[in-house]
């Protein structure tokens, strides 16, 4: 697009007299319905073939010529304001404008700030309160909501896409929220699948909701993986969600679990009294802290020796555990560092909640998912670097799974 010419910008500024920025404003707003204005009066000459106040009679045998037919006036939202404009209209009813569709009230732009705003959480009044002060436009509550749904398309086709062939790790967490159903609000999980890329770069995979978790639940969930290419996978990190052991029996029987050992702890030691809780901590400490698994499972035995009388619930959750506990310690100390607790993908979801915690409820699902998606977006731009050390994690994962193809 060509600038405009310097001396005829200066000729302009010179014949307003602008005192303030506000004048400047409403110059503007007037040169942008102007120039919307003649942008739709070239359009019309385009589909009728000639200028205004041309007229030819049609040849003998061609259709009658169309003609212009007056305007309809029009408002629309933009981000200098409303303004009002006069759509050209043909005889024929077959003229719609590029720049703004027949039915479409907001300039290009206002949306892309509406869903921003949504993005970060903002509540479909407070986003029209604040479009008002902004632009000084006025929107309803049902019409942010209208924009929002326009999104459904691309949030399907994101959940959709084709991912990679292989991730050396992925995470899943359960993130919870109030869901509108059948006229009342139940809890519902948002179930975030975060994945470590070959190269070492976090991506979001996809975010399902549910209510209950169960085998049937995450074999859907790791099947639609699959069938998005995702061939292998080499680890999966999980807080103990119900159902996944045998889910990933199912689909990737190759495929290791690890259990989060910081939420093994936490729920392991919520019945343990205040007066023992530091103690109770320090021991476990011990057994995941150890160097090889040998020396964990000595600890384990010292640990059951000292508290299975006073808290035998505790003991036996990591012992009848142990098999997705002690996964970690078959890997080299990097690698344990990024499998042995789920705080990765933990962290993702603060952000998640931090940007909705304006938003108590959602109507439905998809509103919901809308949410989510326009989140991870927000959220996925600020990730560039790489996991730490990922170089000499890569050429100890070529050598550990050799055989299941690492490129």
């Amino acid at each position: 697009m060509q600038p405009v010419p310097q001396d005829l910008l200066k000729e302009y500024v010179r014949s307003q007299h602008f005192t303030s920025t506000a004048d400047i404003m409403q110059a503007m707003k007037e040169m942008f319905r102007d120039v919307i204005q003649q942008v739709m009066e070239v359009e019309m000459d385009e589909e009728l073939g000639h200028e205004r106040c041309q007229r030819s009679a049609p040849a003998e045998g061609d259709q009658p010529k169309n003609y212009r037919n007056g305007y309809s006036r029009k408002k629309v939202k933009t981000q200098l304001g409303e303004i009002d404009i006069r759509v050209p209209r043909d005889r024929n009813g077959s003229f719609e404008p590029k720049i703004i569709g027949k039915y479409n009230r907001n300039a290009e732009g206002m949306e892309d700030k509406i869903l921003a705003l949504y993005a970060c959480g903002m509540s479909q009044r407070d986003i029209a309160e604040q479009i008002k002060s902004l632009y000084d436009v006025e929107i309803s509550p049902e019409l942010v909501t209208k924009i929002s749904e326009k999104i459904m398309p691309e949030v399907n086709a994101w959940q959709n896409r084709p991912l990679e062939p292989v991730y050396p790790f992925i995470f899943m967490d359960a993130i919870h929220y109030k869901v509108k159903e059948d006229h009342r609000y139940v809890t519902k999980a948002a179930y975030v699948v975060l994945g470590i890329t070959m190269d070492g770069r976090k991506d979001i995979l996809g975010v399902w909701i549910g209510e209950h978790e169960s085998s049937k639940f995450w074999l859907n969930v790791l099947n639609d993986l699959k069938s998005r290419g995702v061939l292998d996978v080499y680890l999966f990190c999980t807080d103990g969600l119900c159902g996944m052991p045998q889910a990933i029996e199912a689909v990737y029987p190759k495929s290791r679990l690890q259990r989060c050992i910081v939420h093994q702890i936490r729920s392991s030691t919520k019945y343990v009294s205040y007066k023992d809780i530091k103690q109770v901590v320090a021991d476990l400490k011990k057994i995941y802290t150890a160097v090889t698994e040998e020396e964990a499972m000595q600890q384990l035995e010292s640990f059951a020796e000292k508290w299975r009388s006073q808290y035998p619930s505790c003991v036996k959750s990591w012992e009848e555990n142990w098999d997705v506990l002690s996964t970690f310690f078959e890997y080299p100390m990097e690698i344990r560092k990024i499998i042995y607790t789920t705080n990765i993908i933990e962290g993702l979801n603060r952000q998640f909640r931090q940007m909705t915690k304006n938003k108590p409820s959602f109507t439905n699902d998809d509103s919901l998912r809308r949410m989510l998606y326009l989140a991870s977006q927000r959220i996925v731009k600020h990730w560039h670097a790489r996991c730490q050390n990922w170089d000499l994690i890569l050429s100890q994962l070529e050598i550990m799974f050799a055989d299941r193809g690492v490129t």
